[in-house]
């Protein structure tokens, strides 16, 4: 998915009926695998995303934000004229919290175009956000019989994802990611266990992140600081996850321990693309 992000900074979340005027605003590309692709092209990587975004003119604000960054971009919607997905995000100042409002991928009707195999050609790694279901299934399953690792992102269990896991090599998901029957986090390791998905890591904010590797169960431990501003530091974890897998000689834990630096980072920056300035590869 690709969006449209306007974010703010408030003192306070506004309450009903309330108008609240801030000093500045950014405005970037946003979605799951939007921001992965930016972050991995920035670490060094060449990233293409395949995603929904049209011909209106908000659809450039998010072609000119990813072209920054060389992210070469696979439009499955260029007949579609009306506005992309718009999210509209206010961040806590004192904590760093956010909190957002989107339509997501639902702005769009079904997607008839058909993932193109050829997109594939020298591809170390895929992942996919379970957003534009159909496509991620396409996407997978033809990486998977390529042999290409597969990653998939997810914040919450989604409609088509037991079609999806079948083609998963890792499963990187947030602490609300609670597929059908499961209230804990040893439930979502027995799960995709039980579907063959060998490596699988829960994130949890700034509290450790738990993985199973095989048959290794273990835990990093996430940096603590004083988060300027947490929108997108999930997704910038998958991007560098994804960057980090595809280095010789990197194996699982070594890859979350090197995303997660990466992303706690980006927390010490407002937005999703600031932080970028100041960071040393």
């Amino acid at each position: 998915m690709a969006t449209v992000d306007l974010s703010y900074t408030v003192d306070e979340i506004p309450q009903r009926n309330q108008k609240v005027s801030v000093g500045g605003q950014q405005i970037s590309a946003g979605g799951p695998s939007a921001n992965a692709a930016a972050t991995f092209a920035f670490l060094g990587g060449h990233a293409a995303l395949v995603t929904a975004i049209g011909t209106h003119p908000l659809a450039s604000v998010i072609r000119e934000d990813l072209g920054r960054y060389s992210v070469r971009v696979h439009d499955m919607a260029e007949d579609y004229h009306d506005p992309p997905p718009v999210s509209s995000i206010m961040v806590l100042r004192r904590t760093g919290e956010r909190t957002v409002v989107s339509a997501n991928a639902a702005v769009f009707s079904e997607i008839e175009a058909k993932f193109n195999e050829r997109w594939l050609r020298e591809v170390a790694i895929v992942q996919v956000d379970g957003h534009h279901m159909e496509m991620c299934i396409a996407a997978a399953q033809a990486a998977h019989h390529r042999g290409i690792p597969v990653v998939l992102d997810s914040g919450s269990w989604k409609p088509g994802m037991a079609r999806l896991l079948p083609f998963v090599d890792t499963v990187i998901c947030s602490d609300d990611f609670r597929p059908p029957g499961c209230h804990t986090d040893s439930d979502v390791f027995g799960f995709l266990s039980e579907r063959k998905v060998p490596r699988v890591a829960i994130t949890r904010g700034g509290s450790a992140i738990r993985f199973v590797d095989g048959d290794e169960r273990s835990e990093i431990r996430v940096k603590k600081i004083r988060p300027r501003d947490t929108l997108g530091a999930g997704d910038i974890f998958h991007g560098a996850f994804c960057y980090y897998a595809c280095r010789p000689g990197c194996g699982f834990g070594e890859a979350l321990r090197e995303a997660a630096a990466v992303a706690t980072f980006s927390c010490r920056y407002g937005g999703t693309r600031s932080w970028m300035k100041a960071f040393e590869r």
